[in-house]
């Protein structure tokens, strides 16, 4: 049941991404540039998610399970780091350089943007030097 509920809502958030037009890097790159032709579409998808995620959020709050009876796993921290800016900064220049991020880089795949190839190969190259160097932490701190 677990993975076909995970199916399913893999699903829905592909659609979702589709027909919002976020997994189209040209409308995404229209979004962002705010000083020329800016394309304000995608400022209401987000509060449209913003709104459903906060609802979900709150439900999540009250529960220890979820519907499926897994444990719900919540944000154990709300501090601000630099960790989590720097983080959040590489996020946004790279959004803004090829008008992907993660999920509708994967869907842009899937639906056959030649641009997304070239992203997905980054992204996965970029997880691959982050688990390498966050396993090699413990190495660093014993010297």
């Amino acid at each position: 049941m677990i993975v076909v509920s995970a199916l399913i809502a893999g699903l829905l958030f592909g659609v979702g991404l589709m027909v919002s037009g976020m997994a189209n890097p040209a409308k995404i790159l229209g979004f962002l540039d705010l000083w020329g032709r800016w394309d304000p579409s995608l400022a209401f998808v987000m509060i449209g998610a913003i709104a459903v995620g906060s609802i979900g959020f709150a439900i999540a709050k009250r529960r220890k399970t979820s519907l499926l009876g897994l444990p719900i796993q919540l944000p154990a921290s709300s501090t601000v780091t630099l960790r989590l800016v720097l983080g959040s900064a590489a996020f946004g220049v790279g959004w803004g350089l090829a008008g992907f991020c993660p999920g509708p880089a994967l869907v842009a795949l899937g639906a056959g943007y030649a641009k997304a190839w070239g992203f997905v190969a980054a992204m996965l190259a970029g997880m691959f030097v982050f688990e390498v160097l966050e396993r090699a932490k413990p190495l660093w701190r014993r010297a």
